[in-house]
C-alpha cells in the first residue's frame, strides 16, 4: 500500500484576495518556497493532485492539474488544506490511520482515507471540500496555524524562512567579490551562477540568507536575514530585509518584511514594508507604502468587500498581480490594490481599497480597458521571456468580466 498527498483549496480563498485572484492558495509564496511546497516537504509524501478553482489551477506554473499517477484502490490518501502551515499537529495527522476528518474551528483541515473513496472525486475543483464533508468521516479537532488572512502570511513569513533554512548547508557556489562582506557565513548559502558584487553586504546574524541561482547582488546592497532571494532576481542597491523574494524580480530601495510572488519590479528608491506583492507588478520610482499608523493602532483592511480588523499594527499594502504604479505613488496603511490596477496620481494617497482593473489618475477612478491591459501584460511578461498563455489570458478575462458585474451591482 502506498500513501499519497492531495492538496485542496477551500472556500476561504476569498479572504486572501487580491493575492489569490489569479494564483492558487497552494502557490502563494511563503517562507523559502510556497504554502503547497512546504506541505509536500513536511509530509514527505508524493503529491497526487491539487484541488481548487479550475481556471486558477490551469493557469498554475508549478503544480499542474490532473493526477500525477493512478493510485491503487487500497492506497491511502492524506488530503490537506493548502492554507495549513506545517507544525507539530502534522505529526499526529501522519500517524493517524483513516478514515478520519480533521477540523480546525469552522475549517476542514484535512482527511485520511482509502483512495477508492476519492478516485471519482478528484478534479472536482471547488467541490472537493464539500466532497470530504459529505463522507461522514469521524472528526478530530486540531489547532494548527492556518492562513485565514493575508497579513498572517507577512507576520509569519520571517519565522517560516528560518524554519525552512535551518538545515541549509552554508556554501558559496556562486561568485562573491573579495570586497563583499558576509556577516554570519555559517547561515548563508549562495547558489551557482549567483554573484555578490564589491561593497555588497549579506548579513545573516539575525537569520539565514539563501541567494538563489543566477541572482545578482549589486554594490551598495544590504541583504539582512532571514531572507530568501529567488532565482534570477537582481538586487540593485538599498536594504532588503526579512523578506521572501520570488524569482526574476528587480528590486532597489528599502524593502522590509515583504513577500514578493515573483516577476515584479521595484527598480528605484522608495519604501515597501510589511507588504505582499503579486506577479508582474511594476512599482514606479519613489512608490512608497505606509505600514504604521500615526497612533500606532491596529489596522483595518478591506477583505472581500468588507473592512476587517487585522489586529496587527504594522501592515503595508496587499497588491494583486499586474498592478502598475507611476512615480511618487503613495499607498496608505493596509491598502488593498486589485489585479490589473493602474495608479499614476503621483504625490497623492491612493484610495485604501482599489478594485481590480481600476485606472486611477489621482482624482478619479475609472475602469481599465481590457484589450490595452492585456497588451501591456503580454509585453511585461515577454520582458522575462514568459508568454501570456491562453490559460492566463482566459483567467484575466474571466476576472475582468466578474469585476464588471460587481461594479454594476
Amino acid at each position: 500500500m502506498k500513501r499519497w498527498l492531495v492538496l485542496f483549496e477551500d472556500s476561504h480563498w476569498r479572504r486572501l484576495r487580491p493575492l489569490t485572484d489569479v494564483v492558487p492558495v497552494s502557490e502563494l509564496t511563503f517562507g523559502a518556497s510556497t504554502l503547497g511546497a512546504r506541505l509536500v516537504q513536511a509530509t514527505k509524501l508524493p503529491l497526487l493532485a491539487t484541488e481548487g478553482r479550475a481556471g486558477v489551477r490551469h493557469a498554475s506554473r508549478t503544480i499542474k492539474p490532473g493526477l500525477a499517477a493512478q493510485p491503487a484502490p487500497d492506497d491511502a490518501i492524506l488530503a490537506l488544506n493548502s492554507a495549513a502551515v506545517p507544525g507539530a499537529w502534522l505529526e499526529e495527522v501522519l500517524a493517524t490511520p483513516g478514515p478520519l476528518m480533521f477540523h480546525t474551528g469552522d475549517r476542514v483541515l484535512g482527511a485520511a482515507f482509502e483512495a477508492r473513496v476519492a478516485l471519482d472525486a478528484l478534479g472536482r475543483d471547488q467541490e472537493f471540500e464539500n466532497f470530504l464533508l459529505a463522507r461522514g468521516f469521524p472528526v478530530r479537532e486540531l489547532s494548527p496555524k492556518i492562513v485565514d488572512y493575508p497579513w498572517q502570511l507577512i507576520e509569519w513569513n520571517a519565522g517560516a524562512i528560518a524554519e525552512d533554512l535551518a538545515a541549509m548547508s552554508p556554501e558559496s557556489l556562486g561568485t562573491v567579490h573579495k570586497q563583499a562582506v558576509i556577516n554570519g557565513p555559517a547561515r548563508v548559502r549562495i547558489e551557482a551562477g549567483a554573484s555578490v558584487d564589491a561593497l555588497a553586504v549579506i548579513d545573516a546574524r539575525e537569520g539565514p540568507v539563501w541567494i538563489g541561482a543566477d541572482v545578482v547582488v549589486n554594490p551598495h546592497t544590504l541583504v539582512r536575514g532571514p531572507c530568501v532571494v529567488g532565482a534570477g532576481t537582481q538586487l540593485l542597491g538599498g536594504v532588503i530585509a526579512r523578506s521572501t523574494i520570488g524569482p526574476q524580480c528587480r528590486l532597489a530601495g528599502e524593502v522590509d518584511e515583504c513577500i514578493w510572488q515573483g516577476y515584479a519590479n521595484k527598480r528605484h528608491h522608495g519604501f515597501v514594508g510589511h507588504s505582499a506583492i503579486g506577479e508582474w507588478v511594476n512599482l514606479g520610482a519613489l512608490t512608497t507604502t505606509s505600514d504604521l499608523k500615526n497612533n500606532y493602532g491596529t489596522i483595518r483592511v478591506w477583505i472581500d468587500d468588507r473592512e476587517v480588523e487585522s489586529g496587527v499594527s504594522k501592515l503595508g499594502a496587499l497588491i494583486g498581480a499586474h498592478v502598475k504604479t507611476g512615480i511618487g505613488t503613495l499607498l496608505p496603511t493596509g491598502a488593498s490594490i486589485g489585479v490589473g490596477a493602474n495608479l499614476f496620481g503621483g504625490g497623492r494617497y491612493v484610495p485604501k481599497r482599489v478594485p481590480a482593473f481600476t485606472w486611477w489618475d489621482g482624482e478619479q477612478s475609472v475602469e481599465h480597458r481590457l484589450q490595452p491591459f492585456l497588451d501591456t501584460a503580454r509585453i511585461a511578461m515577454l520582458r522575462r521571456d514568459v508568454g501570456l498563455a491562453d490559460a492566463d489570458r482566459g483567467l484575466l478575462v474571466q476576472l475582468f468580466e466578474a469585476t464588471q458585474r460587481e461594479r454594476s451591482d
